[in-house]
């Protein structure tokens, strides 16, 4: 986090002084790329490469099917971007499987930062070309577009219809674009710097990731609950703090990307859920994935597969493990089960409306997708369903054998987020990054809190969670 932010105030004082005397936009746009080529090649030199071999390789075969859309040409080039994402990512865990020699050259390959994200916007370009929209980027566009800073390590997922107009606008960033864009990247830091206070602990040690990593049949019930809930809590931070970040450092150039976390612990159904939790993967999946499944037959049962099926390919983008393709299937089956309780209640007559059916639909969404991420976080199959088990036996709700500290922590978590929640609806404020609609002294109190944290406990030795997808 902390090169990060280095880099984009950097970033920011070079591109304002360069581009604010600048009126080509070619040139504008050409600084841009630079300055984004230099900041993701501070991960590594051979990192930058495979992007500018993807990017070329995309915008030309992009060129080439727009001549003739045909099926075999679309297949070609999502082919080739799979092979790429496929030999960084999905190649080394053949390492376990293969003999030792051959093994030990695999587990050598280095999954280059960002890749699965830029790879799915290489592969939404291609398909909106073959679905014949109007996109007519220049090479230094297209090449902007895959590697832009803000993006390319760990999204949003763009498309490029919603940055290619940007792109071509004049660079006038207005007074409430810096307000706005300041204000995300401070909410973003605090809240990266709350996930790693959650997954180490207010003492080191006592954290979610030393829960996860104790022997798990030593837990009791509570004790996996809190884990799910803590880890629920802690994910959402990382990837919601580093999305506001993203977001945040676009906004301060005049960008805006579209965004990435709406509430999703709000929702008070899975099909909701999923449309607020990592929206632009979730839309991309939808969009590209479960949209052309579904209309292969009109069945609904079929649907109903083509649904768990995506959630499948959801659950493998991020990591070539049983457990991600467990948790993807689960997370689809929840899917399912809405639609199915929808068809029934359609069938029989009854609306399940009101306050509390509202709220007993809320716990229900809550705590099963919490539940899922037992599998996403668990450290193998094994120990995720010896927690799924515990969960489900009666005998096994009794006491508490985690560290005190971290039910504290994560029941303050809980409790402290969902009143912010409560306070902001309540106030009518529909941006959660903007605190206006607090008292004046309860927002400076919460400021210092935020500085206190970001000063004394950003310095956790973790790493950004999304940075290993």
């Amino acid at each position: 986090m902390s090169r990060y932010l280095g880099g984009l105030a950097l970033l920011v004082m070079l591109l304002w002084l360069l581009l604010r005397g600048i009126r080509s936009i070619r040139l504008r746009q050409l600084f841009l790329l630079l300055a984004s080529y230099l900041f993701y090649a501070t991960f590594g030199l051979r990192f930058l490469l495979i992007l500018i071999a993807s990017s070329l390789f995309n915008y030309f075969w992009g060129a080439y099917l727009r001549k003739q859309p045909t099926s075999n040409r679309l297949w070609a080039g999502i082919a080739v971007n799979l092979a790429l994402l496929g030999y960084f990512k999905y190649v080394p865990a053949l390492a376990f499987a293969v003999p030792r020699i051959w093994g030990a050259s695999l587990e050598n390959i280095v999954l280059p930062v960002g890749i699965s994200f830029w790879t799915f916007q290489g592969l939404s370009y291609l398909l909106d070309t073959y679905r014949e929209e109007e996109l007519d980027p220049s090479l230094l566009e297209f090449c902007l577009y895959m590697g832009f800073g803000p993006t390319v390590l760990s999204g949003p997922i763009c498309r490029l219809s919603e940055l290619l107009g940007q792109f071509r606008e004049p660079f006038a960033p207005k007074w409430d674009d810096v307000r706005a864009g300041l204000g995300r990247v401070w909410l973003g830091v605090f809240l990266m710097t709350a996930a790693r206070i959650l997954g180490s602990g207010l003492v080191a040690g006592t954290g979610v990731d030393a829960g996860f990593q104790t022997n798990i049949r030593q837990l009791t019930a509570p004790d996996i609950w809190i884990l799910a809930l803590g880890y629920g809590f802690q994910l959402f931070f990382d990837f919601a703090g580093y999305s506001h970040i993203a977001i945040g450092s676009a906004r301060l150039f005049g960008f805006r990307l579209p965004e990435n976390f709406n509430h999703p612990y709000l929702s008070t159904t899975p099909s909701v859920f999923w449309t607020r939790w990592h929206m632009s993967l979730s839309f991309w999946i939808r969009d590209y994935v479960f949209l052309p499944l579904a209309t292969l037959r009109r069945s609904v049962p079929w649907r109903n597969l083509a649904l768990v099926l995506s959630m499948v390919i959801f659950g493998l983008w991020h990591k070539p493990k049983l457990t991600f393709v467990i948790w993807g299937a689960y997370q689809g089956l929840l899917l399912v089960a809405h639609r199915l309780w929808q068809q029934l209640g359609r069938r029989l007559g009854f609306e399940w409306r009101g306050p509390i059916a509202s709220g007993i639909s809320w716990a229900v969404t809550f705590f099963g997708i919490c539940l899922g991420w037992l599998f996403f976080r668990a450290e193998s199959l094994r120990d995720a369903i010896s927690m799924f088990k515990t969960i489900f036996l009666k005998s096994s709700y009794v006491g508490y054998s985690l560290s005190p500290q971290l039910l504290k922590l994560v029941i303050l978590v809980c409790v402290t987020y969902f009143l912010l929640e409560v306070f902001r609806h309540w106030s009518g404020q529909r941006e959660d990054f903007v605190f206006s609609w607090m008292p004046l002294e309860f927002r400076y109190a919460c400021y210092a809190v935020m500085l206190y944290l970001i000063v004394f406990r950003a310095a956790q030795p973790q790493g950004f969670i999304y940075f290993q997808f």
